[in-house]
């Protein structure tokens, strides 16, 4: 059966995440549904990332098994058609070996999560961002997330339900920057790593804005971490300003 892979844009706010859930809507039921449109039958997509409810994606990418040797266009095209109106959408599909995997070939995860710095409510940008009403430090944050860079045990920023075999893990980069969004000035988090923990990205940014804030030190990050005790994170920020950016594999899979 050809394999494709498919990279996905989505808005995670309808969604109870992307993993198949009984009588909740997700991203991966919304895509296997579509399948079924023009290949009838069930339809077991993987993904190369779970991400949870709320969470969004600019370049999540999924793989699928098909029976039809299908144009790679034209299926992007097909299943945009059964997607619609869900804010999924296929932004390119490729065939791939018949051994290619989107989870367990990929050799990097890259993250981006969104802070809005204003008093007034977020409209056009409710539910993709984390709007707070106070201005950060973002020198003080970048301190803070240069504690966090290489391979340590972080339990201390680990989801208490985790499933992964071990909380080690190696943090390529952890980049803080200001920029000046259209509804404001934003800050963004950069976070890019093989793999993840559960809620690891939303507790080092829950964590560094208490820094950024002023309530913490950068050397209380350092101190967080070699605690290694969930107890020691400072608070896990919402999901609506993390985004799955993209997905690195070892070689271009959608040209």
């Amino acid at each position: 059966m050809p394999r494709y892979a498919l990279k996905v844009e989505y808005q995670g706010k309808p969604f109870a995440g992307w993993q198949r859930q009984k009588e909740l809507p997700s991203v991966q039921g919304a895509i296997e549904q579509a399948l079924s449109c023009i290949q009838p039958g069930d339809h077991t997509i993987a993904a190369a990332g779970r991400t949870d409810a709320g969470v969004h994606a600019l370049g999540q990418v999924a793989h699928c098994d098909l029976i039809k040797n299908w144009d790679p266009f034209r299926l992007s095209e097909a299943l945009n058609y059964h997607l619609k109106p869900q804010p999924v959408a296929i932004v390119k599909a490729a065939r791939v070996d018949d051994d290619w995997h989107a989870r367990f070939s990929a050799l990097e995860r890259q993250y981006l999560f969104r802070i809005l710095m204003r008093r007034a409510p977020a409209t056009h940008d409710a539910g993709q961002v984390w709007r707070i009403n106070h201005q950060l430090d973002v020198d003080a944050m970048q301190a803070g997330a240069d504690m966090l860079i290489g391979r340590h045990d972080f339990t201390t920023f680990r989801s208490s339900i985790c499933q992964a075999a071990s909380p080690v893990k190696t943090l390529d980069e952890l980049r803080v920057e200001q920029v000046e969004g259209f509804s404001g000035p934003e800050v963004h988090f950069h976070v890019r790593a093989r793999s993840f923990l559960h809620n690891q990205v939303r507790s080092f940014v829950g964590t560094l804005e208490r820094v950024g804030a002023g309530a913490w030190s950068p050397e209380d990050v350092r101190d967080a971490l070699e605690a290694t005790d969930r107890a020691a994170c400072g608070p896990v920020c919402p999901p609506q300003g993390l985004y799955l950016a993209r997905v690195r594999y070892p070689e271009s899979v959608f040209g």
